[in-house]
């Protein structure tokens, strides 16, 4: 048995139950100083509960993956305005889809669907992947990690497929698998059935038609590299210290991508 969190070979005995698979004691203990960690600050940054509002806001921030909820939440809201009649859903893949011309929506393509079932598969994955990470890397850093990842599928595409029409989470998904991979190999053993998964996912990608496969690989490596880079760091440092160098690494990672879109568009001019 893996944990689910950083991929440490347990025992049965050891194995703790988590929302999503099963937890080593190690991430157990890590998460539950983390936790108290969270409560200590927020009581002397604050002084206490002042409003009802706050509490509300502490006690959402305080949960496993809030950050996880609110991007299935406002991906779901979006989903939901395009299924309304009228021209509405149109005018949200015009406005938000993906295009070389307006890099803002290098993000917000993620945002709409192509369908219902397109918008349901993503969410599903992104509710069985996001939280684990975002438990293993913080709340902020699983946020900016996510936006990086979604645009860097879309640099992807700028350079493989920059006419094509592309919509929907699949290439920050992808990086969400490739941040699992890279962060269990580093710290512990990478779970096969996260290798299948990923493997089955790929065939679906080039056997069927209008699947972007830049987005889909694109996420992935960017993914791995996030990965790889973060599980470097959290097998070497803990606490504040391997926060402030995952932000180095979503950072880095962030620059480049920027130099590589910054040289498409001047290639094109």
């Amino acid at each position: 048995m893996l944990c689910s969190r950083c991929g440490r070979t347990i025992c049965g005995e050891c194995q703790q139950q988590a929302p999503v698979g099963s937890r080593c004691p190690e991430c157990v203990r890590e998460l539950a100083q983390e936790q108290r960690t969270l409560h200590r600050e927020t009581r002397v940054a604050h002084g206490g509960p002042r409003t009802a509002v706050g509490v509300r806001m502490r006690q959402w921030l305080a949960q496993p993956a809030p950050v996880t909820i609110a991007i299935i939440a406002v991906t779901a809201i979006v989903g939901a305005l395009q299924i309304l009649p009228g021209d509405l859903s149109g005018s949200l893949l015009y406005f938000l889809g993906y295009s070389l011309a307006e890099p803002w929506r290098f993000v917000t393509y993620a945002l709409v669907h192509a369908s219902v079932l397109h918008l349901a598969f993503n969410m599903l994955v992104l509710y069985m992947v996001g939280p684990s990470i975002e438990e293993r890397i913080g709340k902020l850093p699983f946020l900016a990690a996510y936006v990086v990842s979604a645009a860097g599928a879309a640099v992807a595409v700028s350079w493989l497929t920059p006419m094509s029409a592309v919509v929907g989470a699949s290439g920050a998904i992808y990086a969400l698998f490739g941040m699992m991979i890279g962060m269990q190999r580093m710290i512990g053993r990478v779970q096969p059935a996260l290798l299948v998964m990923v493997g089955i996912n790929l065939v679906i990608t080039f056997m069927f038609g209008g699947i972007s496969w830049p987005a889909h690989v694109g996420g992935l490596v960017i993914g791995l590299a996030l990965g790889f880079g973060i599980g470097a760091v959290h097998k070497r440092m803990r606490g504040d210290q391997a926060t402030k160098a995952a932000w180095l690494v979503i950072g880095g990672v962030t620059l480049v991508l920027a130099a590589l879109f910054a040289i498409r568009i001047a290639l094109i001019l």
